[in-house]
């Protein structure tokens, strides 16, 4: 891509929105499969979305903690590889996550455990910065320039 005078694509941007949400919830599948599915008898979108099963009381609940915050750096990536711009990281890692709140508040109500709130906070957090550091690593890159003189 280049960086030059950008112009405003909603189409762009909606499929960015788009593709980074729906790599977001088949990643956090395969995290919940792995670290939840052999706990409970049957995986469904409770785990994906219900707020109450946030707790520090559980071995399941743990493990939910572990695949959103493994997650958090999956989301990371998906953020560098689709946005390519690190100013736009915590645009697109916000939408990411206000879309996941608002799916999380028509599943199962308004999220109250502190807990939930503090994984939820840390995993914007880790997404957004290390998004951001991954693009900046790209975009800081030295431009190679060749030589037109001959080496005699």
């Amino acid at each position: 891509m280049f960086y030059g005078a950008m112009i405003w694509d909603p189409w762009l941007i909606l499929a960015q929105i788009v593709c980074i949400q729906s790599l977001y919830y088949m990643s956090l599948g395969v995290f919940l499969w792995v670290f939840v599915g052999t706990q409970v008898p049957e995986l469904t979108l409770k785990y994906f979305f219900n707020n109450s099963l946030v707790t520090g009381a559980s071995v399941v609940g743990w493990s939910i903690i572990a695949a959103y915050i493994v997650n958090a750096l999956c989301g990371a990536a998906y953020v560098f590889i689709l946005v390519e711009r690190a100013k736009k990281c915590l645009d697109f890692t916000v939408t990411l996550y206000i879309i996941h709140l608002i799916l999380c508040c028509l599943y199962d109500g308004f999220p109250t455990s502190f807990l939930w709130w503090f994984v939820y906070v840390l995993c914007v957090v880790v997404t957004a910065l290390l998004g951001e550091w991954l693009c900046m690593r790209r975009e800081l890159k030295d431009i190679p320039m060749r030589s037109t003189r001959l080496d005699v």
